[in-house]
């Protein structure tokens, strides 16, 4: 077999198992989505239709979200100074578990003219599934503060998702259920672990703290009868 014949067919297999993997991948369908929100503003009801756009990335047991909007979906009688608006949303989860996962993005980079639709940063978060399965993730209500005002948008169309996704449940999450045995479902991590270990750790704390109490009382107790 010559050097050029082995070339070809060393390229050829590779672009084989290269289909291979991408075969094996989970199985991701996105849409862009059309949302029509109805806006609470300071200044009276507005609406207005922005494309949707969910992204995720896998990152260790949870996967990366982001919501881009590809139009402005409120404007402001005045001008909105850079970063005096400030955005944030809700993506919600559905399919093999049901969640609603908190998104927030950096202020507007750039001064925002009077009556001119407010273009949204790309808004992030974090997901992290407890079962595993297919879910799917749509875009939820959007809430804009600028100025001391708040806005809040609302879909109104019942938009469908903008992500689907097959998900593998986080170790050790199905063993999380409520304390209640009520049999409702419990929600999974949507944010940094940080949060729950700074939170076990307090619990711990508190429980060694009082421990350490009772032996400190049981030997001055002691000290005092002898």
């Amino acid at each position: 077999m010559s050097d050029r014949t082995r070339s070809t067919a060393l390229a050829l297999a590779s672009a084989l198992a290269g289909s291979a993997v991408l075969l094996a991948a989970p199985a991701a369908h996105a849409a862009v989505v059309d949302v029509a929100y109805d806006c609470k503003t300071p200044i009276g009801d507005k609406s207005a239709i922005s494309p949707i756009e969910i992204k995720a990335v896998k990152d260790g047991e949870a996967y990366k979200l982001t919501m881009s909007f590809q139009k402005g979906v409120s404007s402001s009688p005045i001008e909105l100074g850079k970063g005096a608006m400030s955005p944030s949303a809700v993506i919600l989860v559905d399919g093999a578990e049901k969640a609603s996962v908190p998104v927030s993005g950096p202020p507007n980079p750039e001064a925002v003219p009077a009556d001119t639709p407010i273009k949204i940063t790309d808004l992030s978060g974090t997901y992290t599934p407890r079962k595993s399965g297919k879910v799917t993730f749509t875009a939820g209500v959007l809430t804009i503060k600028a100025m001391g005002t708040t806005t809040t948008c609302t879909p109104g169309n019942s938009p469908g998702p903008s992500l689907e996704l097959d998900v593998t449940g986080a170790a050790g999450g199905a063993a999380a259920q409520s304390g209640g045995g009520s049999g409702e479902e419990t929600l999974p991590q949507t944010g940094p672990t940080d949060s729950v270990l700074a939170l076990g750790t307090l619990g711990g704390t508190v429980l060694l703290s009082g421990a350490a109490g009772v032996l400190w009382l049981t030997r001055r107790g002691r000290r005092a009868r002898s």
